[in-house]
């Protein structure tokens, strides 16, 4: 969140700033040694390679890497991978890191038929690139009908940012089912805490699960090969406006063939139906072959 206040602003002084925002005084004024230009560079060339090819694990990046001419080893790599979060999309035994304690909410999206909006969310976070240096953006999305809700974008992975996300969406609708992994933003009791009020069925991606979030994982290749990896964003502010035009874009402008080249705006508001006059259905089975 540091990114987003604005020095130069007189009419808003930095403290008042940093209280909206949510963010301690001490927590803006803070440096952090942050990473080298060759880390920076490495943590690119990691993201679009795990674009491409989100399978690669902390080895094939590696290998991948020295191929470039990188003499890395896999230690670092795991370290910049795990800075980024991501990890390789195959069955294994843990998937993510969930918050110390939390509650353990089962998967409830296996064999489910997807039928109408608001049926089930999303949400996740990936890693944006940036001229110098980079930062994490926060999606909550519609499955049925790929809408974008919400978004926002944070300089660390905190779950503050992920909770205002949420709470942004929660004024649009509430869905009858949540999907998340259960990394520690999304198994906090703070935001669990905000489904239960709203009665909200919470699911939670199982261990050793391939395509839990296959949707999401979509969309972030999108905006990557779309929008980011076309632009070089300087500050927070422009790779904020960039992502705001795309995401109108994604919205309201970009044909989906599997939502029968709609919008995703047009199926979530219902602005367009099929021949029949009903939206079709999207079984899980059938998830992984749709693009």
């Amino acid at each position: 969140m540091r990114g987003l206040i604005e020095s130069c602003y007189s009419e808003i002084p930095i403290y008042r700033q940093c209280e909206l925002l949510g963010l301690s005084r001490s927590g803006y004024y803070y440096q952090s040694q942050g990473e080298s230009p060759l880390n920076e560079r490495l943590m690119n060339l990691l993201d679009e390679q795990y674009t491409k090819m989100p399978f690669y694990g902390v080895e094939k990046m590696t290998e991948w890497l020295r191929r470039q001419g990188f003499p890395v080893n896999p230690k670092r790599i795991r370290r910049l991978l795990r800075l980024m979060g991501l990890e390789a999309i195959y069955p294994k035994k843990r998937l993510s890191i969930p918050a110390e304690g939390h509650k353990k909410y089962p998967y409830l999206l296996r064999g489910l038929t997807i039928e109408r909006p608001d049926q089930v969310w999303c949400a996740d976070i990936t890693y944006i690139r940036m001229l110098h240096g980079f930062v994490y953006l926060v999606a909550v999305m519609d499955w049925y009908s790929r809408y974008v809700l919400a978004w926002e974008l944070s300089n660390s992975l905190d779950k503050q940012f992920c909770l205002d996300t949420l709470g942004r969406a929660l004024l649009i609708s509430q869905p009858e089912i949540f999907n998340s992994d259960q990394g520690s933003q999304f198994t906090s009791t703070e935001f669990t805490g905000k489904l239960e009020i709203a009665g909200v069925r919470i699911s939670m991606d199982g261990r050793g699960r391939v395509f839990d979030n296959i949707f999401i994982e979509r969309l972030w290749r999108s905006v990557k090969q779309e929008e980011v990896y076309t632009k070089s964003y300087e500050t927070v502010r422009d790779a904020r406006d960039g992502l705001a035009g795309y995401f109108r874009l994604y919205n309201t402008e970009r044909l989906h063939e599997s939502l029968g080249y709609r919008t995703p705006h047009e199926v979530y508001f219902g602005a367009s139906r099929n021949e029949n006059g009903q939206a079709g259905l999207i079984h899980l089975k059938e998830a992984c072959f749709l693009s």
